[in-house]
């Protein structure tokens, strides 16, 4: 009840009476109000798109958008960064769904997924804004790195290291190395080379390339020879 009574005081005036869904969440330990967080999620979509800063985004605003407390936000998100972190990631690309088992097939479908990822940057004047804003924020961009980004390489680099143990790749090389190889034209393509086309064939072609090595082919070699080389 002090929780509720709290949450209602601090709305601003005009704020809706409830909470989206606030019946399902009186008390500690009852399950989230999946309708409260997406009116938050949305509330700061809306300021973003309205050409708000995100340096000049208070809970307090956002609250009053989303019609909640700041209370309800703050029982989802410790501070503005975590809840920044998590609207990036509801209005980027979904994650693309692995196997887990897999080595060059999931390796496939990861590349692809940062091909989109970069078509939807280069699409949305939001997330390219966003984006652009959020690396003069140290701690958010730490808190991105460190949540999105991180598991992002390392499901890339298991996705290698199954490929290795499946003799897709060779297995004398630096597994980290391969992983940067593979990624790295991607992230050339999509972040330094904003310009540079991506078309539907181009993780396709990375892989090819890189699997079947960028040395000359001896007299007389087709297609693949240079893969199987040594």
């Amino acid at each position: 009840m002090q929780a509720q009574a709290a949450d209602r005081d601090e709305r601003a005036p005009g704020e809706r009476d409830r909470d989206p869904g606030e019946d399902q969440e009186p008390r500690r330990g009852r399950p989230r109000s999946a309708a409260a967080e997406r009116s938050i999620l949305d509330a700061v979509v809306d300021l973003l798109e309205a050409g708000e800063p995100l340096a000049g985004l208070s809970i307090e605003r956002i609250a009053r958008t989303a019609g909640v407390g700041k209370a309800t936000i703050y029982r989802r998100w410790a501070d503005k960064e975590e809840l920044f972190v998590d609207v990036l990631r509801d209005i980027e690309p979904p994650e693309p769904d692995v196997s887990g088992t897999a080595g060059l097939g999931d390796l496939r479908l990861l590349l692809e997924s940062m091909r989109r990822r970069g078509l939807a940057q280069r699409s949305s004047v939001l997330l390219h804004n966003v984006f652009a804003q959020m690396k003069s924020h140290p701690r958010l961009w730490a808190e991105y790195q460190g949540t999105v980004i991180a598991p992002r390489r390392a499901a890339m680099l298991a996705a290698v290291r199954r490929a290795v143990e499946a003799g897709e790749l060779r297995g004398d090389t630096d597994v980290e190395l391969m992983d940067d190889m593979f990624v790295g034209p991607m992230l050339v393509r999509t972040i330094h080379r904003p310009d540079a086309p991506l078309p539907e064939d181009l993780t396709e072609r990375i892989i090819q390339l890189l699997v079947e090595g960028v040395g000359p082919r001896p007299p007389g070699g087709g297609p693949g020879t240079a893969a199987h080389r040594g």
